[in-house]
């Protein structure tokens, strides 16, 4: 071995990568996405849940105990509420994530220590969720002068707090993870399949005889796109079918309502990989910006690290991603029985982004070779 010749070789390769511009930037933006999120945006410790409060008692001792759970800031107490039935409407909708219930035998319970004194329940589709009640549960509210614990489910509850785990009483961790595996998988497949796949014309030729057609950019676009769709609506089916058959998961909302916010959700990941192929002049490039814009979602929107644990800033930048609205429509469907029409917001926000998306990549897109 010749060290001149390998030597050669190595500067063969580094003025490749300088030429490169692409795999230069993936080199220095990856490391510094990952050192950013995991310093600054990642943070395991909750605070200012959407949160109610439902006081039937309405003393001193009640209102203290509210203000000093505020205080913690672990809860965002935005609703007062009137009746345990609106528990269940604001969680289903997904306008809170845990509600503090006194009842009206509140001083009562404060002097008797075989019955719990108050009760937290806690939206259990979200295991962060979980994670901030048993925050509360230990939460020390000295000036009460009462302990707390956290009843395990079927067993008596002990003196406290009882803590109420809606929707997955048994805190199965599959029930949290199959559902937002429809989405991390579709962001991930979709998006390099599209982005690919329009690329590979490029690479293989395919597009001077695309051009000699009278196809638009529109057409041909929206034509690369919609074999897709079918692909990833099987790949939907099969999770949901693994997830019921394997894991246990059930399917407590619509059906029909979880292939609709799946179709919209694929559509918002296709037009995400239309864009990509835009930028990209081969399929290894598309590929590599494809990991590029999966690793922020999966890391932001809530599948991995509470999504209320992480600064404002941070959270604003997971509102542009899909997978952040997806996740709360397929756990609000499949796990708490949410309506589509309830959660309209999250869908209104994935169409703006197929429109933004599919506007700026019609824009960059042109048939022609150079």
């Amino acid at each position: 071995m010749k060290f001149a010749r390998l030597l050669a070789v190595v500067r063969k390769e580094l003025v490749q990568l300088a030429r490169d511009r692409l795999t230069f930037a993936m080199i220095v933006g990856i490391p510094t996405l990952q050192l950013l999120l995991f310093g600054f945006a990642i943070n395991l410790d909750i605070r200012h849940l959407p949160a109610a409060v439902l006081d039937q008692a309405n003393t001193a001792h009640s209102r203290e105990l509210v203000a000093e759970l505020a205080s913690s800031q672990v809860l965002d107490f935005r609703y007062r509420l009137n009746a345990p039935q609106q528990i269940d409407e604001q969680m289903r909708r997904g306008t809170i994530n845990a509600a503090i219930v006194i009842p009206p035998d509140f001083e009562t319970r404060l002097a008797r220590p075989d019955r719990p004194a108050w009760q937290v329940v806690v939206d259990g589709s979200d295991q962060s969720v979980q994670a901030a009640a048993r925050q509360l549960g230990s939460f020390p509210l000295a000036t009460l002068g009462y302990g707390s614990a956290e009843s395990p489910p079927g067993a008596q509850a002990v003196p406290g707090v009882e803590i109420v785990n809606l929707y997955n009483p048994q805190r199965r961790a599959p029930v949290n993870t199959v559902p937002g595996l429809i989405g991390v998988i579709l962001a991930m497949t979709m998006v390099i399949f599209t982005a690919m796949a329009i690329v590979r014309e490029r690479e293989r030729g395919n597009m001077e005889m695309l051009i000699a057609t009278p196809l638009s950019p529109f057409e041909l676009t929206i034509g690369k796109v919609l074999p897709y769709i079918g692909i990833g609506l099987i790949q939907v089916t099969l999770i949901l079918l693994l997830g019921e058959f394997v894991f246990g998961v059930p399917v407590r909302g619509s059906i029909l309502d979880v292939y609709l916010a799946a179709l919209v959700y694929i559509g918002a990941m296709l037009t995400l990989g239309v864009f990509i192929s835009t930028l990209a002049n081969s399929q290894f490039q598309a590929m590599q910006m494809a990991f590029f814009t999966f690793l922020p979602q999966i890391l932001l929107s809530g599948f991995m690290f509470p999504y209320d644990g992480m600064p404002r800033p941070a959270q604003w930048l997971a509102e542009v991603f899909p997978l952040t609205h997806f996740l709360r429509l397929i756990r609000g469907i499949m796990l708490r029985e949410a309506h589509l029409g309830e959660m309209w917001h999250e869908i209104a926000a994935l169409a703006v982004f197929i429109t933004v998306m599919l506007a700026i990549a019609l824009r960059r897109f042109r048939k022609t070779l150079d």
